[in-house]
């Protein structure tokens, strides 16, 4: 019986399930059996593996975090430590895995894919920070989180005429925060890829104040962080008592959108295609709406272009 494993590898996202749920039946149903491998790279170089059946993979479609469990695994970007992950895949008589999660994870499915274990990418990350395509899995929820923790924070800053600065995740990408920022109507959003002065945002303020505006929401990305010194900075400047809040890990927990539901399965239906041609070595992405591959290597060489129209957009209408 031929063997397809599938892993999930670094931070967790909401759909990861909804992906092993697609890549287990997709599977099953062009006549594979699926090897579930525990806690990423680390679960194949120590054997944690489970079956995974039909039934296996119900009712996990709705489920955030990742049934598989994930790990990070220094030792896979030594070289030798990848011939034994491959010694492990010829045990198991895998003829591919399908590897979900972010730029860390192709990196470790590049060199398994040059091992000789076809390995194919699927980009499982709320950060939304793969260049190779516009939307990864898990990125909607975590900004619909985020939105919803910001819509109940704006009640006590609105309560209190308060300015309440929210950081959100991202790691060095502003995604998270550009799209979160310009649906909750913050007056100023910052990140990474924007050159934005906090007397600029404070200017803003003070004019707003003006059109009997009392209470401001700040949208800080992670990548730029320092999230109490700017509220400090906003209090002492302008004398509206400010206030710090970091969303945290809470963004990556919950049950995933629609959204993250419909493009998780359709990636990994898309991925079990790929090994099931024979082909390896490929991240799976989506471009202008249309799910796509490209090479490891090439993918992980690409240049995301930051939405600078957008923030423009939510600069201008946020006063």
């Amino acid at each position: 019986m031929k063997r397809i494993g599938v892993l999930t590898s670094g931070g967790d996202a909401p759909g990861m399930n909804a992906a092993v749920r697609a890549v287990t039946r997709a599977a099953i149903a062009k006549g594979y059996e699926v090897i579930g491998i525990k806690r990423g790279y680390n679960g194949l170089l120590h054997g944690e593996t489970v079956n995974l059946g039909v039934r296996d993979v119900s009712n996990i479609i709705q489920r955030g975090g990742t049934v598989l469990y994930t790990a990070r695994c220094l030792e896979f970007k030594e070289w030798e430590y990848v011939l034994k992950a491959k010694e492990k895949c010829d045990e198991l008589d895998l003829v591919g895995i399908v590897v979900i999660g972010g730029d860390g994870s192709f990196r470790g499915a590049a060199d398994l894919s040059k091992a000789g274990v076809p390995c194919i990418g699927l980009p499982g990350t709320i950060d939304n920070d793969i260049s190779c395509t516009e939307y990864t899995i898990g990125y909607d929820t975590a900004m619909n989180t985020a939105m919803e923790m910001i819509d109940k924070i704006r009640d006590t800053a609105m309560s209190h005429d308060r300015c309440s600065v929210v950081e959100v995740m991202g790691r060095n990408a502003g995604w998270i925060a550009l799209n979160v920022g310009l649906a909750v109507g913050a007056v100023g959003i910052l990140v990474p890829e924007m050159d934005t002065n906090i007397d600029d945002i404070i200017a803003k303020m003070e004019e707003s104040k003006k059109t009997r505006k009392q209470h401001f929401i700040i949208v800080v990305s992670e990548g730029i962080g320092h999230s109490e010194e700017i509220a400090k900075k906003i209090e002492a400047k302008t004398g509206i008592e400010s206030r710090a809040t970091i969303l945290g890990h809470v963004q990556r927990g919950g049950n995933p959108t629609l959204r993250d539901r419909v493009v998780a399965s359709e990636m990994g239906y898309y991925a079990v295609e790929l090994l099931d041609k024979g082909i390896g070595n490929r991240v799976v992405g989506m471009q202008n709406h249309k799910i796509v591959d490209f090479d490891i290597k090439e993918a992980l060489a690409m240049k995301k272009p930051f939405d600078e129209n957008l923030y423009h957009v939510a600069d201008s209408i946020s006063f």
